[in-house]
């Protein structure tokens, strides 16, 4: 059974709310970057290169019954941590929940008021792209 995005996310506030420093938080995000699953090389291509990222992001998404799946690498490990978070939340989910989700952990976990404006921008382009590859599982 999949767990609810809402469940998952409360899980993230929680952990992250363990910090009171922004410094650890940043750590936190990198840590969580370092043990995302290496991406298959095959993916690593201009075409699941995330347009709108400072940092190089490659996301390859696939469907398995009514669950879409993300895997993703970056060249950054601020960026790792961040797609990471993301493919926690939004992973094995059905595809509506993840584009009608509008994500409010961010603004929880105050991570969007940390970032430079360069790679807020990149968080959104990265949840665009996620959003649109959901948008093309919806049956």
């Amino acid at each position: 059974m999949t767990k609810p995005i809402s469940d998952i996310e409360d899980e993230l506030v929680e952990e992250f709310d363990l910090f009171d420093d922004q410094m650890d938080k940043y750590e936190y995000i990198i840590d969580l970057g370092k043990k995302l699953k290496p991406l298959d090389a095959r993916y690593m291509t201009d075409d699941y290169l995330v347009k709108g990222c400072q940092s190089k992001v490659w996301l390859h998404a696939y469907k398995e019954g009514d669950l879409v799946f993300f895997e993703a690498d970056s060249n950054s490990s601020i960026t790792k941590g961040i797609i990471a978070i993301l493919i926690r939340v939004l992973s094995g989910q059905p595809a509506k929940e993840i584009i009608n989700n509008p994500l409010a952990f961010i603004d929880r976990i105050k991570l969007r008021s940390h970032l430079s404006s360069q790679r807020s921008n990149g968080l959104t382009a990265m949840i665009q792209r996620i959003k649109t590859y959901a948008g093309a599982f919806v049956e």
